[in-house]
C-alpha cells in the first residue's frame, strides 16, 4: 500500500464530513439567511431617505427610526382602515343574510319547481356532517395557526431589526467591509454598493407607481358600479397586489369582490373579470414597460428573473429578484470590456433594400473602419470617505 493512500482516505473523509456538516447547517439557517438577504434590500431601499436626513444634521440611528416609525404608523393606518370598513362589511352581510338565502330560495324554487324552505335549508346546513367536521378540524388547527401566527411576527420582527441596522450603520459596515480589501478594490465595491442601492430604489418606485396606477383603475370601476368605500378597496388592491408576490393579486381581488357581492352579485362577477383582465395588461405590457425605465432591464428580462426568483426562492425570490439582477447587470455592464460589433449582412442588406442604413449601422461604420464607442458610464459618488470614483480597468 502506497504511503500517501491513508493520508488521502482520511483527507477525502474530512473534506466529506465537512461537506456534510456545511449542507446540515445551512439547511438549519436558510430561514435566517433568507430574512437577512429580505433585511438587507429594505435596508437599501430605505437608505436615501436615510442618507437625506443623515445629511443635514440628523444622527443615521434617529433618522432610520423616523422611517420606520412612518413605514409602521402608515401600514398600521392602512389596515386599521380596511380592518373597519370590513368589519362594518362582515356586519351588514350577516343582518341581511335572511333575504339573501330567501332570494336564493325563490329563485331556485322558480327555476327548478321545487319546494324548499328558509328553515329546511338551514337545518340541512346546520346538521350536516361536512359543516360539524369542519368546525372539528378548525378547533384542533388552532394551536397550529396560532404557532404559525406568532413565527410570522419573529420573523417579521427578526427582518426589522436587520433592516434597522443595515441602515443606521451602513457607514461603518461599508468601512468594516472595505477594511479588508486593497484600495482597488474597494472602489469596486463602493460602487457596486452605490448601484444596488439605486437599482432597489428605483424598483421601489417602479411598484409604487404600479400601485398608483392600478388603485386608480380599480377605484374608478368601483364608484361606477356604486361599491361602497371604492377608495379603500381601490388603494387596498394597488397595494397588496404590487407589494405582496405571488399571492397578491389573489388577496387583493377577494375583498372588492366580496364587498361588491354584498351590493349585486353581478357586480362580484364584474368586479372580478376586471381584476383578472387588468392583471393580464399589467404582467405584459405594463409591468415589463415601467420597470425597464425605473429599474433599466430589459423587459423579458424582468419577467424571466422573477420567475427564476419564484422558483428559487419562492415569494421572496419573486420579491427581489428584479433589483437584484438589475444589480448584478450594471454591475458587469460597467467592468465587463466590450468590443466593436461587425455590422450583420442581413441588416446590410435591409438597409439597402429601403435606401438608408439603420442608426446602429450608421453609428458603427463599414467594416474595418472604428466607429463610436460608447462612453464610460458617470462615475459613482462614493460615500463614506471611500477612495474616489470607481473606474474601469484601462487594459
Amino acid at each position: 500500500m502506497p504511503r500517501w493512500l491513508p493520508r488521502a482516505m482520511v483527507l477525502a473523509l474530512a473534506l466529506v464530513a465537512c461537506f456534510q456538516l456545511a449542507t446540515w447547517g445551512f439547511h438549519q439557517l436558510i430561514g435566517l439567511l433568507l430574512n437577512v438577504l429580505i433585511a438587507f434590500f429594505l435596508a437599501l431601499a430605505i437608505e436615501p431617505a436615510v442618507d437625506w436626513m443623515a445629511g443635514r444634521g440628523m444622527r443615521r440611528g434617529l433618522a432610520t427610526g423616523l422611517v420606520f416609525l412612518a413605514i409602521v404608523v402608515a401600514t398600521v393606518g392602512f389596515f386599521a382602515l380596511l380592518g373597519s370598513m370590513l368589519a362594518g362589511q362582515i356586519a351588514t352581510m350577516v343582518e341581511e343574510f335572511p333575504q339573501y338565502l330567501d332570494s336564493v330560495i325563490s329563485w331556485i324554487n322558480s327555476t327548478f319547481h321545487t319546494h324548499l324552505s328558509r328553515v329546511q335549508v338551514q337545518n340541512n346546513l346546520l346538521n350536516s356532517d361536512w359543516l360539524q367536521k369542519y368546525v372539528q378540524d378548525s378547533a384542533n388547527n388552532v394551536l397550529a395557526v396560532s404557532a404559525q401566527v406568532l413565527g410570522g411576527l419573529f420573523n417579521l420582527l427578526t427582518i426589522a431589526l436587520f433592516s434597522f441596522y443595515f441602515a443606521a450603520d451602513g457607514p461603518r459596515l461599508r468601512r468594516a467591509l472595505c477594511s479588508v480589501l486593497p484600495p482597488r478594490r474597494q472602489a469596486e465595491v463602493l460602487r457596486a454598493w452605490e448601484i444596488a442601492v439605486a437599482k432597489t430604489g428605483g424598483y421601489l418606485y417602479s411598484r409604487g407607481l404600479m400601485a398608483l396606477i392600478s388603485g386608480i383603475a380599480h377605484y374608478v370601476l368601483l364608484e361606477i358600479l356604486g361599491v361602497p368605500y371604492a377608495p379603500a378597496l381601490g388603494m387596498w388592491v394597488g397595494l397588496i397586489s404590487q407589494f405582496i408576490p405571488t399571492i397578491g393579486t389573489y388577496m387583493a381581488g377577494a375583498l372588492p369582490i366580496l364587498i361588491a357581492f354584498t351590493v349585486n352579485p353581478w357586480y362580484a362577477l364584474w368586479v372580478f373579470g376586471f381584476v383578472v383582465v387588468y392583471q393580464q395588461f399589467e404582467n405584459y405590457l405594463l409591468q415589463p414597460r415601467i420597470t425597464a425605465k425605473t429599474v433599466d432591464i430589459h423587459p423579458a428580462v424582468a419577467f424571466g428573473s422573477v420567475i427564476a426568483g419564484t422558483a428559487l426562492m419562492g415569494a421572496v425570490g419573486a420579491l427581489i429578484a428584479i433589483p437584484a439582477t438589475a444589480t448584478l447587470q450594471a454591475f458587469l455592464g460597467a467592468y465587463v470590456k466590450r468590443y466593436e460589433v461587425t455590422p450583420d449582412p442581413r441588416v446590410r442588406r435591409w438597409s439597402r433594400r429601403r435606401g438608408a442604413a439603420p442608426e446602429g449601422i450608421r453609428d458603427a461604420g463599414d467594416v474595418g473602419e472604428a466607429g463610436t464607442t460608447a462612453p464610460d458610464p458617470d462615475p459613482v459618488p462614493v460615500r463614506d470617505g471611500g477612495p474616489g470614483e470607481a473606474r474601469r480597468d484601462a487594459e
